[in-house]
This record gives C-alpha cells, structure tokens and sequence, in this order.
C-alpha cells in the first residue's frame, strides 16, 4: 500500500552520493513538502537513484505544489527506530485552483449564448 501527500515544495536539499560496501554507487536526494494541514504540515521524502535524483532536479523546484506518492520504512540502530518515506512518484498536484484554471482555459464561451439562433421548431 502506498501513501499521497499534496504540498508545497519548500526545501530542497543537496543531493547525496557514495559508494555502497558491494561497491555500487548511489545517489539520493532530500526535498521537503509543506502540506498546509494544521499539524505535522512539513514532510521531509528521499529519492534514491541517479534517473530519479536527475529527473527530480529537472521538473521540479520550490514553491511548486506536488503530489507525491511514497513508500515508509524503518530500520532499528542501537535500539532506536529510524523512520523514511521514500517518494516513488512525484507529478503536478491536481488542485482545486489548478483543476479550475485547465477548466476555464478549455472551455471558453463561444460568445453571448442569448444571440445563437436556433433551427429547432420549438
């Protein structure tokens, strides 16, 4: 099951790199999101991978407001819990002011609908 949260692009990190103990290079990235709920409202994801790191960078910036779909996981170290949401989708937020906007850019009046003339009989 996967999680979505909508918000706001507020920070975006400096993106991460290393080489692993099996010796494959990685890459990762942090952003955080603002969802604009009343609590616990900034929400901190990781992208892993160079494609998605690239493509993240490319398509996105701050103040762009995304939805992103997510995975959490936790891994324990020295008796603690460590807790990630690793984003696997990031596209535009289908907002209710951005739902309108595409709306009304697609469906302009064709003129003063009072004056079309009608062939109808009735």
């Amino acid at each position: 099951m996967s999680n979505i949260k909508t918000g706001e692009i507020t920070e975006i990190l400096p993106t991460e790199s290393g080489t692993s103990k099996a010796g494959k290079d990685w890459k990762k990235l942090t952003f955080a999101i603002d969802t604009k709920e009343q609590y616990n409202n900034i929400v901190a994801f990781e992208v892993f991978g160079d494609e998605k790191v690239d493509n993240f960078l490319k398509y996105n910036k701050i103040g762009k407001t995304v939805d992103v779909e997510f995975n959490l996981s936790s891994n324990k170290w020295k008796d603690k819990y460590f807790t990630s949401a690793s984003a696997w989708k990031i596209s535009n937020a289908n907002t209710v002011e951005g739902v309108v906007a595409k709306v009304n850019e697609v469906f302009e009046p064709a003129g003063d609908l009072k004056t079309v003339e009608s062939d109808l009989p009735f």
